[in-house]
Protein backbone atom coordinates (compact mmCIF):
# COMPACT_ATOMS: atom_id res chain seq x y z
CA UNK A 1 0.00 0.00 0.00
CA UNK A 2 2.51 2.77 1.32
CA UNK A 3 5.05 1.56 -2.44
CA UNK A 4 2.21 1.94 -4.33
CA UNK A 5 2.10 5.73 -3.16
CA UNK A 6 5.31 6.71 -3.24
CA UNK A 7 5.88 5.50 -6.58
CA UNK A 8 3.31 8.05 -7.77
CA UNK A 9 5.03 10.71 -5.85
CA UNK A 10 8.00 10.06 -7.07
CA UNK A 11 6.42 9.85 -10.32
CA UNK A 12 4.70 13.26 -9.58
CA UNK A 13 8.56 14.70 -8.53
CA UNK A 14 10.04 13.46 -11.93
CA UNK A 15 8.28 15.18 -13.70
CA UNK A 16 8.79 18.16 -11.66
CA UNK A 17 10.99 21.02 -13.05
CA UNK A 18 14.40 18.96 -13.07
CA UNK A 19 16.34 22.31 -12.13
CA UNK A 20 13.93 22.64 -9.28
CA UNK A 21 15.70 20.27 -6.51
CA UNK A 22 13.90 21.61 -3.49
CA UNK A 23 10.69 20.18 -5.21
CA UNK A 24 11.68 17.12 -5.87
CA UNK A 25 13.66 17.10 -1.81
CA UNK A 26 9.96 18.29 -0.88
CA UNK A 27 7.90 15.74 -2.71
CA UNK A 28 10.59 13.02 -1.14
CA UNK A 29 9.93 14.24 2.19
CA UNK A 30 6.13 13.95 1.59
CA UNK A 31 6.13 10.53 0.33
CA UNK A 32 8.35 9.22 3.37
CA UNK A 33 5.71 11.11 5.45
CA UNK A 34 3.30 9.69 3.97
CA UNK A 35 4.58 6.33 3.98
CA UNK A 36 5.04 6.56 8.02
CA UNK A 37 1.77 7.52 8.53
CA UNK A 38 0.09 4.69 6.37
CA UNK A 39 2.53 1.71 8.41
CA UNK A 40 1.67 3.28 11.57
CA UNK A 41 -2.19 2.90 10.79
CA UNK A 42 -1.78 -0.41 9.57
CA UNK A 43 -0.14 -1.37 12.78
CA UNK A 44 -2.44 0.19 14.53
CA UNK A 45 -5.45 -1.74 12.66
CA UNK A 46 -3.56 -4.69 13.58
CA UNK A 47 -2.88 -4.33 17.16
CA UNK A 48 -6.62 -3.00 17.58
CA UNK A 49 -9.03 -4.51 14.81
CA UNK A 50 -12.20 -3.32 14.07
CA UNK A 51 -15.08 -4.71 16.18
CA UNK A 52 -17.56 -6.06 13.51
CA UNK A 53 -21.21 -6.32 14.80
CA UNK A 54 -22.64 -9.76 13.48
CA UNK A 55 -26.27 -10.83 13.45
CA UNK A 56 -27.60 -14.55 14.26
CA UNK A 57 -30.29 -15.47 12.94
CA UNK A 58 -32.94 -16.58 15.38
CA UNK A 59 -32.21 -14.22 18.23
CA UNK A 60 -35.98 -13.44 18.98
CA UNK A 61 -36.35 -17.31 20.38
CA UNK A 62 -36.22 -15.71 24.00
CA UNK A 63 -39.03 -13.58 23.53
CA UNK A 64 -41.06 -16.10 21.83
CA UNK A 65 -40.51 -18.98 24.33
CA UNK A 66 -41.37 -15.98 26.87
CA UNK A 67 -44.11 -15.56 25.27
CA UNK A 68 -45.09 -19.63 25.64
CA UNK A 69 -44.73 -19.38 29.20
CA UNK A 70 -47.03 -16.51 29.57
CA UNK A 71 -49.58 -18.53 27.37
CA UNK A 72 -48.94 -21.80 29.63
CA UNK A 73 -49.44 -19.89 32.66
CA UNK A 74 -52.70 -18.10 31.45
CA UNK A 75 -54.06 -21.50 29.98
CA UNK A 76 -52.83 -23.23 33.69
CA UNK A 77 -55.35 -20.30 34.98
CA UNK A 78 -57.51 -20.48 33.21
CA UNK A 79 -57.89 -24.20 33.62
CA UNK A 80 -57.84 -23.75 37.55
CA UNK A 81 -60.35 -21.07 37.24
CA UNK A 82 -62.53 -23.76 35.20
CA UNK A 83 -62.08 -26.75 37.75
CA UNK A 84 -62.67 -24.68 41.08
CA UNK A 85 -66.51 -23.50 39.20
CA UNK A 86 -66.95 -26.88 37.93
CA UNK A 87 -66.22 -28.39 41.82
CA UNK A 88 -68.43 -25.40 42.95
CA UNK A 89 -71.59 -26.25 40.65
CA UNK A 90 -70.98 -29.77 41.90
CA UNK A 91 -71.00 -29.46 45.33
CA UNK A 92 -74.15 -26.98 45.11
CA UNK A 93 -75.99 -29.64 43.18
CA UNK A 94 -74.94 -32.34 46.04
CA UNK A 95 -75.87 -29.92 48.81
CA UNK A 96 -79.77 -29.23 46.73
CA UNK A 97 -79.94 -33.04 45.85
CA UNK A 98 -79.01 -33.77 49.73
CA UNK A 99 -81.68 -30.88 50.89
CA UNK A 100 -84.51 -32.47 48.85
CA UNK A 101 -83.57 -35.86 49.75
CA UNK A 102 -83.82 -34.72 53.47
CA UNK A 103 -87.05 -33.70 52.89
CA UNK A 104 -88.23 -36.31 51.34
CA UNK A 105 -87.03 -38.33 54.50
CA UNK A 106 -88.61 -35.85 56.43
CA UNK A 107 -91.89 -36.00 54.66
CA UNK A 108 -92.34 -39.85 54.50
CA UNK A 109 -90.92 -39.74 58.12
CA UNK A 110 -94.16 -37.45 58.93
CA UNK A 111 -96.29 -39.66 56.53
CA UNK A 112 -95.40 -42.63 58.90
CA UNK A 113 -96.03 -41.52 62.01
CA UNK A 114 -99.24 -40.28 61.02
CA UNK A 115 -100.08 -43.41 59.69
CA UNK A 116 -99.41 -44.78 62.45
CA UNK A 117 -100.65 -42.53 64.41
CA UNK A 118 -103.81 -42.93 62.84
CA UNK A 119 -103.57 -46.70 63.35
CA UNK A 120 -102.97 -46.75 67.18
CA UNK A 121 -105.98 -44.25 66.97
CA UNK A 122 -107.94 -46.71 65.44
CA UNK A 123 -106.61 -50.02 67.38
CA UNK A 124 -107.32 -47.99 70.50
CA UNK A 125 -110.88 -46.97 69.68
CA UNK A 126 -111.19 -50.83 68.61
CA UNK A 127 -109.87 -52.27 71.77
CA UNK A 128 -112.20 -49.37 73.94
CA UNK A 129 -115.09 -50.61 71.84
CA UNK A 130 -114.66 -54.44 72.22
CA UNK A 131 -113.52 -54.32 75.94
CA UNK A 132 -116.45 -51.47 76.82
CA UNK A 133 -119.70 -53.37 78.40
CA UNK A 134 -122.81 -51.54 77.71
CA UNK A 135 -126.04 -52.26 79.35
CA UNK A 136 -128.95 -51.29 77.01
CA UNK A 137 -132.14 -49.01 78.70
CA UNK A 138 -133.99 -49.08 75.72
CA UNK A 139 -135.52 -46.72 73.34
CA UNK A 140 -135.62 -43.41 74.46
CA UNK A 141 -137.27 -39.56 72.78
CA UNK A 142 -134.18 -37.08 72.09
CA UNK A 143 -134.86 -33.80 72.55
CA UNK A 144 -131.98 -30.61 71.97
CA UNK A 145 -130.81 -27.35 73.75
CA UNK A 146 -128.33 -24.86 73.75
CA UNK A 147 -126.46 -24.78 77.23
CA UNK A 148 -124.37 -21.24 76.24
CA UNK A 149 -128.26 -19.73 75.18
CA UNK A 150 -129.98 -20.95 78.55
CA UNK A 151 -126.37 -19.35 80.04
CA UNK A 152 -125.53 -22.65 81.40
CA UNK A 153 -121.59 -23.63 81.53
CA UNK A 154 -121.69 -26.86 81.49
CA UNK A 155 -120.50 -26.86 77.91
CA UNK A 156 -122.12 -29.75 75.35
CA UNK A 157 -120.55 -33.08 76.45
CA UNK A 158 -123.42 -33.36 78.44
CA UNK A 159 -127.12 -34.63 78.93
CA UNK A 160 -130.09 -33.89 81.01
CA UNK A 161 -132.18 -36.60 82.00
CA UNK A 162 -134.43 -38.48 84.84
CA UNK A 163 -132.09 -38.51 87.63
CA UNK A 164 -133.77 -41.60 88.57
CA UNK A 165 -133.19 -43.57 85.61
CA UNK A 166 -129.54 -42.08 84.50
CA UNK A 167 -127.65 -40.49 88.20
CA UNK A 168 -125.18 -37.72 87.31
CA UNK A 169 -122.02 -39.14 86.24
CA UNK A 170 -123.37 -41.89 84.41
CA UNK A 171 -121.74 -42.35 80.79
CA UNK A 172 -124.86 -42.96 77.78
CA UNK A 173 -124.11 -44.40 74.38
CA UNK A 174 -126.73 -43.09 72.27
CA UNK A 175 -127.05 -44.73 68.98
CA UNK A 176 -129.44 -43.08 66.17
CA UNK A 177 -131.28 -44.70 63.68
CA UNK A 178 -128.99 -43.89 60.85
CA UNK A 179 -126.13 -45.44 63.01
CA UNK A 180 -124.37 -42.43 64.48
CA UNK A 181 -123.12 -42.68 67.97
CA UNK A 182 -123.16 -40.11 70.62
CA UNK A 183 -121.30 -40.40 73.73
CA UNK A 184 -122.78 -38.37 76.42
CA UNK A 185 -122.42 -37.77 80.43
CA UNK A 186 -125.37 -37.01 82.51
CA UNK A 187 -124.70 -33.70 83.83
CA UNK A 188 -127.97 -32.12 84.48
CA UNK A 189 -131.88 -32.24 84.89
CA UNK A 190 -134.71 -30.63 84.30
CA UNK A 191 -138.25 -30.34 84.75
CA UNK A 192 -138.82 -31.69 81.31
CA UNK A 193 -136.78 -34.94 82.04
CA UNK A 194 -137.83 -35.25 85.07
CA UNK A 195 -141.41 -35.45 84.23
CA UNK A 196 -140.15 -37.80 81.52
CA UNK A 197 -138.24 -40.84 82.20
CA UNK A 198 -137.75 -42.34 79.15
CA UNK A 199 -136.81 -38.94 77.15
CA UNK A 200 -133.29 -37.13 77.01
CA UNK A 201 -132.57 -33.68 76.35
CA UNK A 202 -129.08 -33.25 74.60
CA UNK A 203 -127.01 -30.47 74.81
CA UNK A 204 -125.72 -29.44 71.40
CA UNK A 205 -125.08 -26.56 69.69
CA UNK A 206 -128.02 -24.77 67.91
CA UNK A 207 -126.32 -24.83 64.35
CA UNK A 208 -125.96 -28.74 64.88
CA UNK A 209 -129.57 -29.24 66.51
CA UNK A 210 -131.40 -31.50 63.68
CA UNK A 211 -134.35 -30.12 61.83
CA UNK A 212 -136.68 -32.96 63.04
CA UNK A 213 -136.29 -31.45 66.64
CA UNK A 214 -137.22 -34.66 68.16
CA UNK A 215 -135.56 -38.09 67.40
CA UNK A 216 -135.32 -41.35 68.92
CA UNK A 217 -132.35 -43.85 69.56
CA UNK A 218 -131.13 -46.62 71.84
CA UNK A 219 -129.72 -45.84 74.59
CA UNK A 220 -127.08 -47.98 76.65
CA UNK A 221 -125.18 -47.09 79.72
CA UNK A 222 -121.44 -47.63 79.32
CA UNK A 223 -119.02 -48.88 82.09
Amino acid sequence: MASNHSQKVEAIADHADADNDSSHVNAKSIVLSNEAKVEQANAHSLINPKKEITFTVGTNDIAEAAHQIADQKAAAAKAAEEQAAAEQAAAEQAAAEKAQQEAQQAAQNAAAASAASAASASSSAATTASTETTTNKGTFKLSFYDPSVLGSGLGYGGVAANLSVFPKGTRLKITLSDGTVWYRTVNDTDSFAAGNPNQLDVAMPNSQIPSAGVLSATVEVVG
